[in-house]
């Protein structure tokens, strides 16, 4: 099982997250990020970085968003690894 980046992400791209992940599985989407499923070890780091509570374990994942564990797996293989920092694409 894995995290994923839900749909709170969506338009954020907050990047808080990214730099406390121990493993590196983060990737940068034009509009959010994403979580590589096998590469995410659990360590659930990346939670409570998120300001817009953006990331849930797989089996947490509000119904709603369950479309969005395919769309982290496939998106993660598209782009590129993130591991710094970056400005966010809205500001609370």
């Amino acid at each position: 099982m894995a995290h994923i980046v839900a749909e709170p992400c969506s338009g954020c791209k907050y990047t808080d997250c990214v730099v406390v992940c121990p493993v590196e599985c983060f990737y940068e989407g034009e509009q959010m990020l994403y979580i590589h499923p096998e590469e995410c070890i659990d360590c659930e780091a990346c939670v409570p970085e998120c300001p817009v509570e953006a990331i849930f374990h797989e089996d947490n994942l509000p119904e709603e968003w369950k479309s969005y564990i395919e769309l982290n797996a496939k998106m993660s293989e598209e782009c590129e690894v993130i591991t710094e920092k970056k400005e966010p694409l809205a500001d609370d």
